[in-house]
């Protein structure tokens, strides 16, 4: 089973593919869709869903998990971060797959042991785990935490804390 991992953001939205086999996750990709700095919101958002749609099509995973909105002291971040995950959620739905919400501290606790690790940690953490030979940038290590930490919470008696919910 293929896992879309995703940490969507209005300019920088990571994703990321990991692949569940009978014992261990297999790393596939990930990456950062970027959007014109300088450009209105709706076209950034536009451009996130073409990028989204294409990873889609090409990686052609059978499920996605997309991490929640956080509480923002700044509205401004929180409004743009949901309109960035409803883009997120209208394009994985346009491809019929089923999305899982996660928190933050679930991701973290899930893949570090620790609700309130900070990124770097969940990027080594999920570097070491993968076996991967870099560190990823920032927005996709955020997202193979959240394919990470799906795979983990979707198999039974792996880790006791925390649960997903379907339809983000």
């Amino acid at each position: 089973m293929r896992i879309l991992g995703i940490d969507p953001g209005s300019r920088l939205c990571g994703y990321a593919v990991v692949e569940v086999g009978a014992e261990r996750l297999r790393y596939v990709e990930c990456g950062v869709l970027e959007a014109r700095a300088k450009a209105p919101v709706e076209r950034r958002l536009a451009e996130i869903a073409a990028g989204l749609e294409d990873v889609l099509a090409e990686l052609r995973p059978d499920q996605a998990a997309v991490e929640e909105v956080f509480s923002a002291v700044n509205v401004r971040s929180a409004i743009a971060l949901g309109q960035a995950r409803g883009v997120v959620l209208a394009a994985c739905g346009r491809a019929e797959l089923a999305v899982f919400g996660y928190p933050p501290s679930v991701v973290k606790q899930a893949v570090t042991g620790r609700g309130r690790a900070p990124k770097p940690q969940v990027a080594r953490m999920v570097t070491a785990l993968l076996g991967l030979r870099r560190e990823p940038r920032a927005d996709a290590a955020d997202a193979l935490a959240v394919a990470v930490a799906h795979a983990h919470l979707r198999r039974p008696g792996l880790l006791p804390s925390g649960r997903g919910r379907r339809r983000a």
